[in-house]
């Protein structure tokens, strides 16, 4: 009987988890060949709602300051969320769900956004 222990590849350890399709970004449609250069040009993204993220891994982090106020506020509104709706997350989450309407808010109205409203004064 061998006294090594035989361990798991970097193949094993660092497969992807899912279909290709899966993985893919469903809002944007794969590249296609230009016919005069042969080289790949991107279509542009396929209108549609605009949604957070959601629970999986970032790989890109901000961090923001906020005043004790603002974070108190936060995690009430987590917990509030929690006991009268039954929606259990955890800050970063709420952020991401408030900036994807944000950002959907001036892209479909624009200068009439809250965003552009409450930043220019209006």
């Amino acid at each position: 009987m061998p006294r090594r222990v035989s361990l798991p590849g970097a193949e094993e350890l660092f497969r992807r988890t899912g279909h290709a399709s899966e993985t893919a970004d469903p809002t944007v449609d794969p590249p296609t060949r230009n016919t005069t250069n042969g080289q790949a040009s991107p279509r542009a993204p396929v209108p549609s709602p605009r949604r957070s993220s959601g629970r999986i891994k970032h790989d890109e982090k901000m961090t923001v300051y906020v005043t004790a106020d603002e974070l108190i506020e936060l995690e009430h509104l987590r917990l509030r969320l929690r006991r009268e709706w039954g929606v259990a997350v955890d800050r970063g989450r709420v952020v991401r769900e408030a900036i994807a309407i944000v950002l959907a808010d001036v892209e479909n109205r624009g200068g009439e956004s809250d965003l552009v409203r409450r930043l220019t004064g209006s």
